[in-house]
């Protein structure tokens, strides 16, 4: 009889949260496109973090996307190193530092050339390598230059609010 009462106490949505825990961010995407209760449920924050987190081994995301649509790309691009401009850096030297390619930079800070570098705080700097991303803590930003929302990875651990 006990065992009956927990199994009553169990319902269709706990074990919806138990299945959808185990998918991906890409198979929430396409579980969400089932139905309204299925869509609420895939695009909750609970479900969808750490589905989005588990590839890359994070350990933390800090913020909340803009867009409910963040979350189901969950590719490499996604993610960026926030290098601090000094003197002497340039697109150049910049991209040789983190083994990256000149363009890819560029393309991501929106830079037609390395002329303008020191009127930015910082670059950004695409990740190219997911071991970099093991046991990190990312920020979920609104970049100006990237033109959307992209996870900043701080070397320094989290953002200098100066």
């Amino acid at each position: 009889m006990d065992s009956f009462a927990s199994l009553a106490s169990f319902t269709c949505r706990d074990t919806l949260v138990m299945i959808l825990r185990k998918l991906g961010a890409r198979d929430l995407a396409r579980a969400s496109c089932v139905c309204k209760l299925w869509r609420d449920m895939a695009s909750d924050d609970a479900i969808v973090r750490p589905a989005f987190m588990e590839p890359w081994k994070l350990k933390e995301i800090v913020g909340k996307p803009v867009s409910g649509s963040f979350w189901r790309e969950n590719r490499i691009w996604r993610f960026a190193i926030s290098h601090k401009i000094v003197r002497g850096d340039s697109v150049t030297s910049l991209a040789k530092k983190y083994s990256v390619q000149v363009m890819d930079v560029k393309r991501l800070n929106d830079m037609m050339s390395d002329h303008g570098i020191y009127s930015r705080e910082r670059l950004l700097i695409p990740i190219i390598n997911p071991n970099s991303l093991i046991n990190g803590t990312c920020y979920i930003e609104l970049d100006t230059y990237a033109k959307g929302e992209i996870l900043v990875l701080y070397p320094e651990g989290k953002p200098d609010k100066s």
